[in-house]
Order: structure tokens, then sequence, then C-alpha cells
């Protein structure tokens, strides 16, 4: 059933593996897939990963920094493996504890663990418990309940209410009934009632009978109260308390013991009136008893700890394992004010996520709190999410290009009005000065005044540097059709061109399209899917929130499902524009690079060709939590 189980240190120690039978291939390319996508970009907040035919469940192991990772194909619903990875990791633990306690890497290399018996015992039981679960079969209809009903049962059942006739209307025949029942009652109440009085009688001759029925009579005449049958007492109504008073330690029960008038020869009362130390000064304030103090302080219990001061010493010298209860207040407050900084409210919630499981069952350090510890966390995550997870070297990718022969391609894509041309002529700028020609390819026949604006861009570029002095040649020159043509077909013209003109870089500038315009989508994908650039540039405004996580998702996945490879182009890197206006709240980048797993490569931060920037991650971080 299962393809692997592996257990290895977050340094990439393997320290116990298994592989299924039958199973031929190594299961290192999809944990270190793992490890890359999920683990390092810290998305751990989903213990789930798919990887080929394969799908991986994982657990962190924050106290003793270990992995536990299961592999079994995608085909199969295994239902035990939450709980059965759950349990290995609770055995392995407690089989290896002291083993697990020595720090460093050279310790677990001299480690043995036979966990094999171990783990195949608890897979046994997994698998059995799973089996106990199934699914019930589907009973028969001699089974069920219905086949033994017959039709006299059934007819029997439909006359047997005899009360009610049809519309819900009472028979006649039942009020008679009823009416009879009641008078009967009445019959009863009375009888019972004569028995009474001749129980009350009883002992009496006729004589006395007939002077105490006078006697009564007489009584009623004269208004005087008959003596009733004794019944049993009512319980008489507390009245509701008042405020007590106050009684103080030392004031005395009375206003005498207050009264101070009546002292003795020195000015002094007697001890015991007082409640106070006969040999000190009336003047003087009580010492305080500082052993009982302590004592209440060391000793007096608290709810789920040591309490007291044991207690709080505990929470500061770093014995505390923190718990998702323990973690819970603060990251709420974190996750608003992630969302106040502009990082979408789906992004927040997983970074969260993803902190409390990374330190869930972690030991805190001396002598900090977890609101500290939380955020240091949460600020090591967020610098890891924007620092880039592979090279990215524009002038030395263009270098490689121009040794082969060919232009470098890069191609713009966004929604509209994020700012793609002026950027673009800012990367133009940034490269001619870097001593590279290029050529711009005007690929947006749809809006009216694109090619016009490119054109006025490459006459400025041109003016800051001269054709004379760079051997009578424009550094930069626009490659348009006009509009109303093929985006796809203008830009493959205008990459055989710059290979014939032996031009550095090729600069696509596409049209602006909302990410649900299926046909421009489309177009899109098709233009990048038949040229093939080597850089794909989402250019993205940093004004945006939730937004960010819509349009990039969509981008991706039209990419993906309109291209003819097998491994589609996908979005390489972002440009993050309008950089200067959103103050401190600057968490589109981490919405942005959270979401494609690829880095911000230009930030726009002004409008000037040379207010061109690349991003400092530990800046960002730090404007992010600042509060």
């Amino acid at each position: 059933m299962l393809d692997f189980f592996t257990i290895f240190s977050k340094g990439g120690i393997v320290l116990w593996c298994f592989q299924g039978t039958g199973v031929t291939e190594s299961f290192t390319g999809p944990v270190n897939a793992l490890i890359r996508s999920v683990i390092l970009q810290e998305r751990s907040g989903n213990n789930s990963y798919s990887h080929d035919a394969l799908s991986l469940k994982y657990k962190l192991d924050n106290e003793f920094e270990l992995v536990f990772v299961v592999g079994f194909q995608k085909i199969l619903t295994l239902t035990y493996v939450d709980k059965f990875i759950d349990d290995v990791q609770l055995h392995f633990r407690d089989r290896y504890k002291n083993e697990l306690e020595q720090k460093g890497a050279l310790a677990l290399l001299n480690s043995h663990f036979a966990f094999e018996d171990d783990f195949k015992m608890l897979l046994r039981e997994a698998e059995e418990s799973s089996k106990a679960r199934g699914p019930t079969s589907m009973r028969s209809f001699n089974a069920s309940l219905k086949s033994q009903k017959t039709v006299k049962s059934m007819i029997e059942t439909k006359g047997g209410d005899k009360g009610k006739e049809q519309g819900g209307k009472k028979n006649k025949n039942a009020k008679k009934e009823g009416k009879a029942i009641t008078t009967r009652e009445k019959a009863k109440a009375s009888t019972s009632a004569q028995k009474t009085e001749e129980n009350g009688n009883q002992g009496l001759t006729q004589e006395e009978i007939i002077q105490k029925k006078r006697e009564e009579f007489i009584r009623k005449r004269m208004g005087a109260p008959v003596e009733k049958p004794s019944k049993s007492p009512k319980p008489v109504k507390e009245k509701p308390k008042g405020k007590e008073k106050r009684v103080w330690t030392l004031g005395g029960s009375s206003t005498k013991e207050l009264d101070y008038s009546q002292s003795n020869g020195n000015g002094a009362h007697a001890a015991g009136d007082q409640g106070l130390d006969a040999q000190a000064d009336p003047g003087d304030l009580l010492a305080v008893d500082y052993e009982s103090i302590l004592f209440k302080m060391f000793l007096s219990p608290k709810k789920g700890a040591f309490g007291g001061m044991f207690g709080m010493l505990k929470g500061l010298v770093g014995s505390k394992s923190l718990s998702q209860e323990d973690m819970e207040p603060v990251l709420d407050k974190m996750r608003d004010h992630l969302i106040a900084k502009n990082v979408a409210a789906e992004i927040a919630s997983q970074l969260c996520d993803s902190v409390a499981k990374k330190l869930e069952g972690k030991v805190m350090g001396t002598f900090t709190t977890v609101a500290s510890t939380v955020k240091g966390a949460l600020q090591d995550s967020l610098v890891q999410i924007l620092q880039p997870k592979r090279r990215v070297d524009i002038l030395r990718d263009v270098l490689e290009a121009r040794s082969q022969r060919r232009p470098f391609v890069i191609t713009f894509c966004g929604v509209n009005g994020v700012g793609k041309s002026t950027n673009l002529a800012k990367i133009s700028f940034w490269l001619i000065e870097n001593g590279f020609t290029v050529l711009i390819a005007a690929c947006d026949t749809f809006r009216a005044g694109a090619v016009e604006q490119l054109r006025t861009h490459q006459r400025r570029l041109n003016s800051l540097h001269p054709p004379q002095d760079h051997g009578g040649r424009p550094i930069v020159q626009l490659y348009e059709k006009g509009y109303g043509k093929d985006a796809a077909g203008i830009a493959m013209e205008a990459i055989a061109y710059a290979r014939n003109q032996a031009f550095d870089v090729v600069l696509v500038d596409t049209a602006g399209r909302m990410q649900d315009n299926t046909p421009l989508m489309t177009a899109l994908a098709k233009l990048i899917a038949v040229n093939m650039p080597d850089l794909v540039l989402f250019v993205g405004e940093a004004l945006v929130g939730n937004e960010a996580v819509d349009q990039l998702v969509k981008f991706n996945q039209a990419l993906a499902d309109h291209s003819m490879s097998d491994k589609p182009r996908l979005i390489d890197g972002i440009v993050l524009t309008k950089f200067d206006t959103i103050d401190d709240k600057v968490g589109a980048a981490i919405s942005m690079t959270y979401i494609t797993g690829q880095p911000i490569v230009f930030v726009g931060t002004g409008q000037t060709y040379n207010d061109l920037r690349s991003l400092n991650a530990r800046a960002v971080v730090g404007a992010l939590m600042k509060a």
C-alpha cells in the first residue's frame, strides 16, 4: 500500500527509511521536491503534497527537529495515513529519546535506529483498524424490516386511529366517551369527600355528631372562624439578606473598641484592644510579613501550571513547550496585522498556520515570551518567502545568450493599467546602461496609443544614448506592425529580426487583460507557447490586496491550460510597480511571491527611467512588521 516512509532531520540526515515491496524508484526525488516547494518556502500549513503520481503526507516534530514523510499512489484512498504517521512519530520519539536529545549532526550519524519491526507492527495495526471500520455491505430485502410487513398489517395500521376522522376532526363517539369519563371522575371525587368526612366523625355517637354540626352552624352565623382540618404548614419565606457590614481585621466589632480617647498615661492603648504589637509605637505601620507572602507565592496552585512564582520562572527560563492554545491569541493578532498591511487574507491565514506548525512542540528560549517567539518565527518565514529560490541574474543570462548568437527574450504580461509599458522602458534603460542593444516588440495591438507610447520611449532613450556614440546605430529600436494584428506573429517576426540584426535583448510588450477574459488569456498563452521566451515577467502593482491572489492564479492557470508542451511555461518572475505610493503597506509583495514561488525581479519606485530597484527582503519585512 505504502510506497515509502522516511524519517530525517531538518539538517538533511536520513535517520530511517522504508520502501514498499515492488517499488523500484527512489524516493529522493519526491522528498527533495517536498523540501524545496513546501518546507523551505514556509508552506507547511497543509500536511499534504502531490508530486507526479505520488501523494505525500508529512509531519514536523519541532522539539527534536525531525520530519516524517509517507508516500503512496494518488489513486489510493488511505484513510489511516494521518493517524498512522502520528503513531509512528510518538513511537519513534519515545524509543529513541536519548539519542535524539544529543545535539549535533555527528551524534545522529553515530546513532543506530533499528525501527523496522516496530514500523511493520504499527502499519499492520493501522491497516487492520481501517478494514474494521470499512463500509458495511448493503442489506438484502429479506433482512430489511419492509419485507416483514404484510398487506393485512398495513391495513390495520391505517384503520387503527379511531380517535380522529379525516381532516383532523374528532369523532362524535370520542366526544361522548370523554364526557362520560369526566362525569365518572366528578362522582368519584364527591364520594372521596364524603368518605373523608365520615372518617373525621368516627368514634362519635349520633347525638354528638348533631351537636358538633350545630356548633359549626352557630360559629358561621356569629362570624367566628371555623376550625379547618389541619394541613401541612406552608414554608416560611426567608427575607432576602441585605448588605452585610464589613468587619475590618483590626477594627473591632463595636464602636467602643474604636474609641481611643480612653488611653493610658503613656498615650498607648492596650495591645489586645488595638490588635497591634504592644512594643510598637501607635504611629508606626505594621511590618509586612514577607515569609507568609513568599510562602503563598511559591506554593499557591494555579490552573495548568505549578503556579505562582514557579510558574512564572518556568515560562522564562526555557522549559515551556509551545502549544496551539498558547500561540492562538498571538497568531490572531498577527493575522489581523498582516491583513491591515495589504497581505491577502487567505495568504495571511496560511502563513500563520505554517508558523503554528513550525513552532508547535518547540521549547521556548531562555527569558523569551510567546509573542516574541511567534513574531521572530513569522519574520524569518517572511524573509524566507521573499528571498529568491533560484539564481536571478539577467545580465549574466543575456551574455550567455549572446555567446550562442541569439537574443535574450523577455515577455511582459499583466492586467490593465499596472504600468507594463512604462516599466519596460525602465528596464530598457537599465539594459542599455549595461552596454546591451534592445529591440522593443510592440505586441499590444489592441489599446489605442500603445505603439505611440513605445515610440516616444524609444526616441527619449536614444536621445540619452545618441547613435553616434554607438557607431551610428540606434541602441534601442521599435518593431511594430500597427493595430489589429496577431500578437504572437508580431513577436515571432521581432525575434527573427533581432537575431538577424544581432540585438542582445528583445522586450515583448503585450496588451493588458483581466484574468477573467478567456479569449485574451488564450491569446497570451499562445504567444508564450509559440515563441518560448527566456523570461516571463508578470507586472503587478503594489496597491492590490486580495486581488493579487486571483490575478496570479488565473494567469498561471491559463498559461498551463493553453500550452502545447508537457512542461508549460509559467510566470518566471514579478515586476512590482507603484511601490512608492504605499508607505509601509507592502503586503502585495508577500502575496505575489507566496502564490507563484517566483522572485520579485524589479521594483518600480518613481516616474523617471532610473527609478528601478531590486527588492531588499529584510527591509520589506521590517516595514511589514512595524506597528
